[in-house]
């Protein structure tokens, strides 16, 4: 790319993969701009992984390969998203949700069982994984709302993807030697 600016998007359109042209409200887009912002704040929560101060390494590792793992697989999902017929060379797929499941059995297995719902603020780092947590979520429910079936391991890998990150907030806080913040009714 000769530069960053091309101009082409000052009429509130913009091109899919491919070339198509739309507008800057499609729902397509709308969808693979959420997913984006999804990778950006894993971005924000891993730069806080590396900067926290844990009791011992080994959660710090962890955490840092599995939200590696994550932007990869969100920016296929971006690809895949962006693609007017939710094809892209690249995807996610089935596997990448196994390996998520497996990534949440292994954050919960050092952390205490819950009976109640969880405040985030026990630490920055945990705090950002909730934020990460949320505009998840967000993204599922544009991902959802094109009703594109060949988009459906993409919602499933963010409906798990947003349970992982709560598993790796619990996680980390837990590493920090704090607890969670339980919200009492």
């Amino acid at each position: 790319m000769a530069r960053l600016y091309t101009r082409k998007g000052d009429r509130g359109e913009t091109s899919l993969l491919g070339g198509r042209r739309v507008t800057k409200d499609d729902p397509r887009v709308e969808a693979y701009g959420s997913v984006d912002e999804v990778c950006a704040f894993v971005g924000a929560a891993r730069a806080e992984a590396l900067e926290a101060r844990f009791e011992e390494e080994g959660p710090r590792e962890f955490l840092i390969a599995v939200l590696d793992r994550c932007q990869d697989a969100l920016m296929r999902l971006c690809a895949q998203v962006a693609s007017p017929d939710g094809r892209a060379p690249v995807e996610v797929a089935d596997a990448d949700v196994d390996e998520v499941e497996r990534a949440i059995d292994r954050a919960q297995a050092d952390v205490e069982p819950l009976d109640r719902f969880v405040l985030p603020g026990g630490t920055r780092l945990e705090a950002s994984l909730h934020v990460a947590r949320t505009v998840c979520r967000r993204a599922e429910r544009r991902v959802v709302a094109l009703r594109d079936g060949s988009l459906d391991a993409g919602a499933r890998y963010l409906n798990r993807l947003s349970d992982l990150l709560f598993a790796l907030a619990r996680l980390a806080v837990t590493a920090q030697g704090g607890r969670d913040r339980l919200w009492e009714p």
